[in-house]
């Protein structure tokens, strides 16, 4: 699995995405960071995998916390 880093709510409600040490994105949301996973190369992942995995490292909130 890749190495998953999603960081804080900014001031608009995105949150960095760094995937493999290489920054993705924003993602405002869970459809944004399946998006991102996808194009990492992982196709079958899913909004309640994102929840659920343990290989993502949440910082400044879980996969609930999309406002600053």
């Amino acid at each position: 699995m890749p190495v998953v880093i999603v960081y804080p709510p900014d001031e608009e409600g995105g949150r960095r995405i760094r995937v493999d040490g290489e920054i993705s994105g924003r993602a405002f949301g869970l459809k944004d960071m399946v998006e991102f996973l996808r194009r990492a190369g992982l196709d079958t992942i899913e909004d309640t995998d994102v929840v659920t995995a343990g290989w993502i490292e949440w910082r400044g909130g879980g996969p609930d916390a999309w406002e600053h």
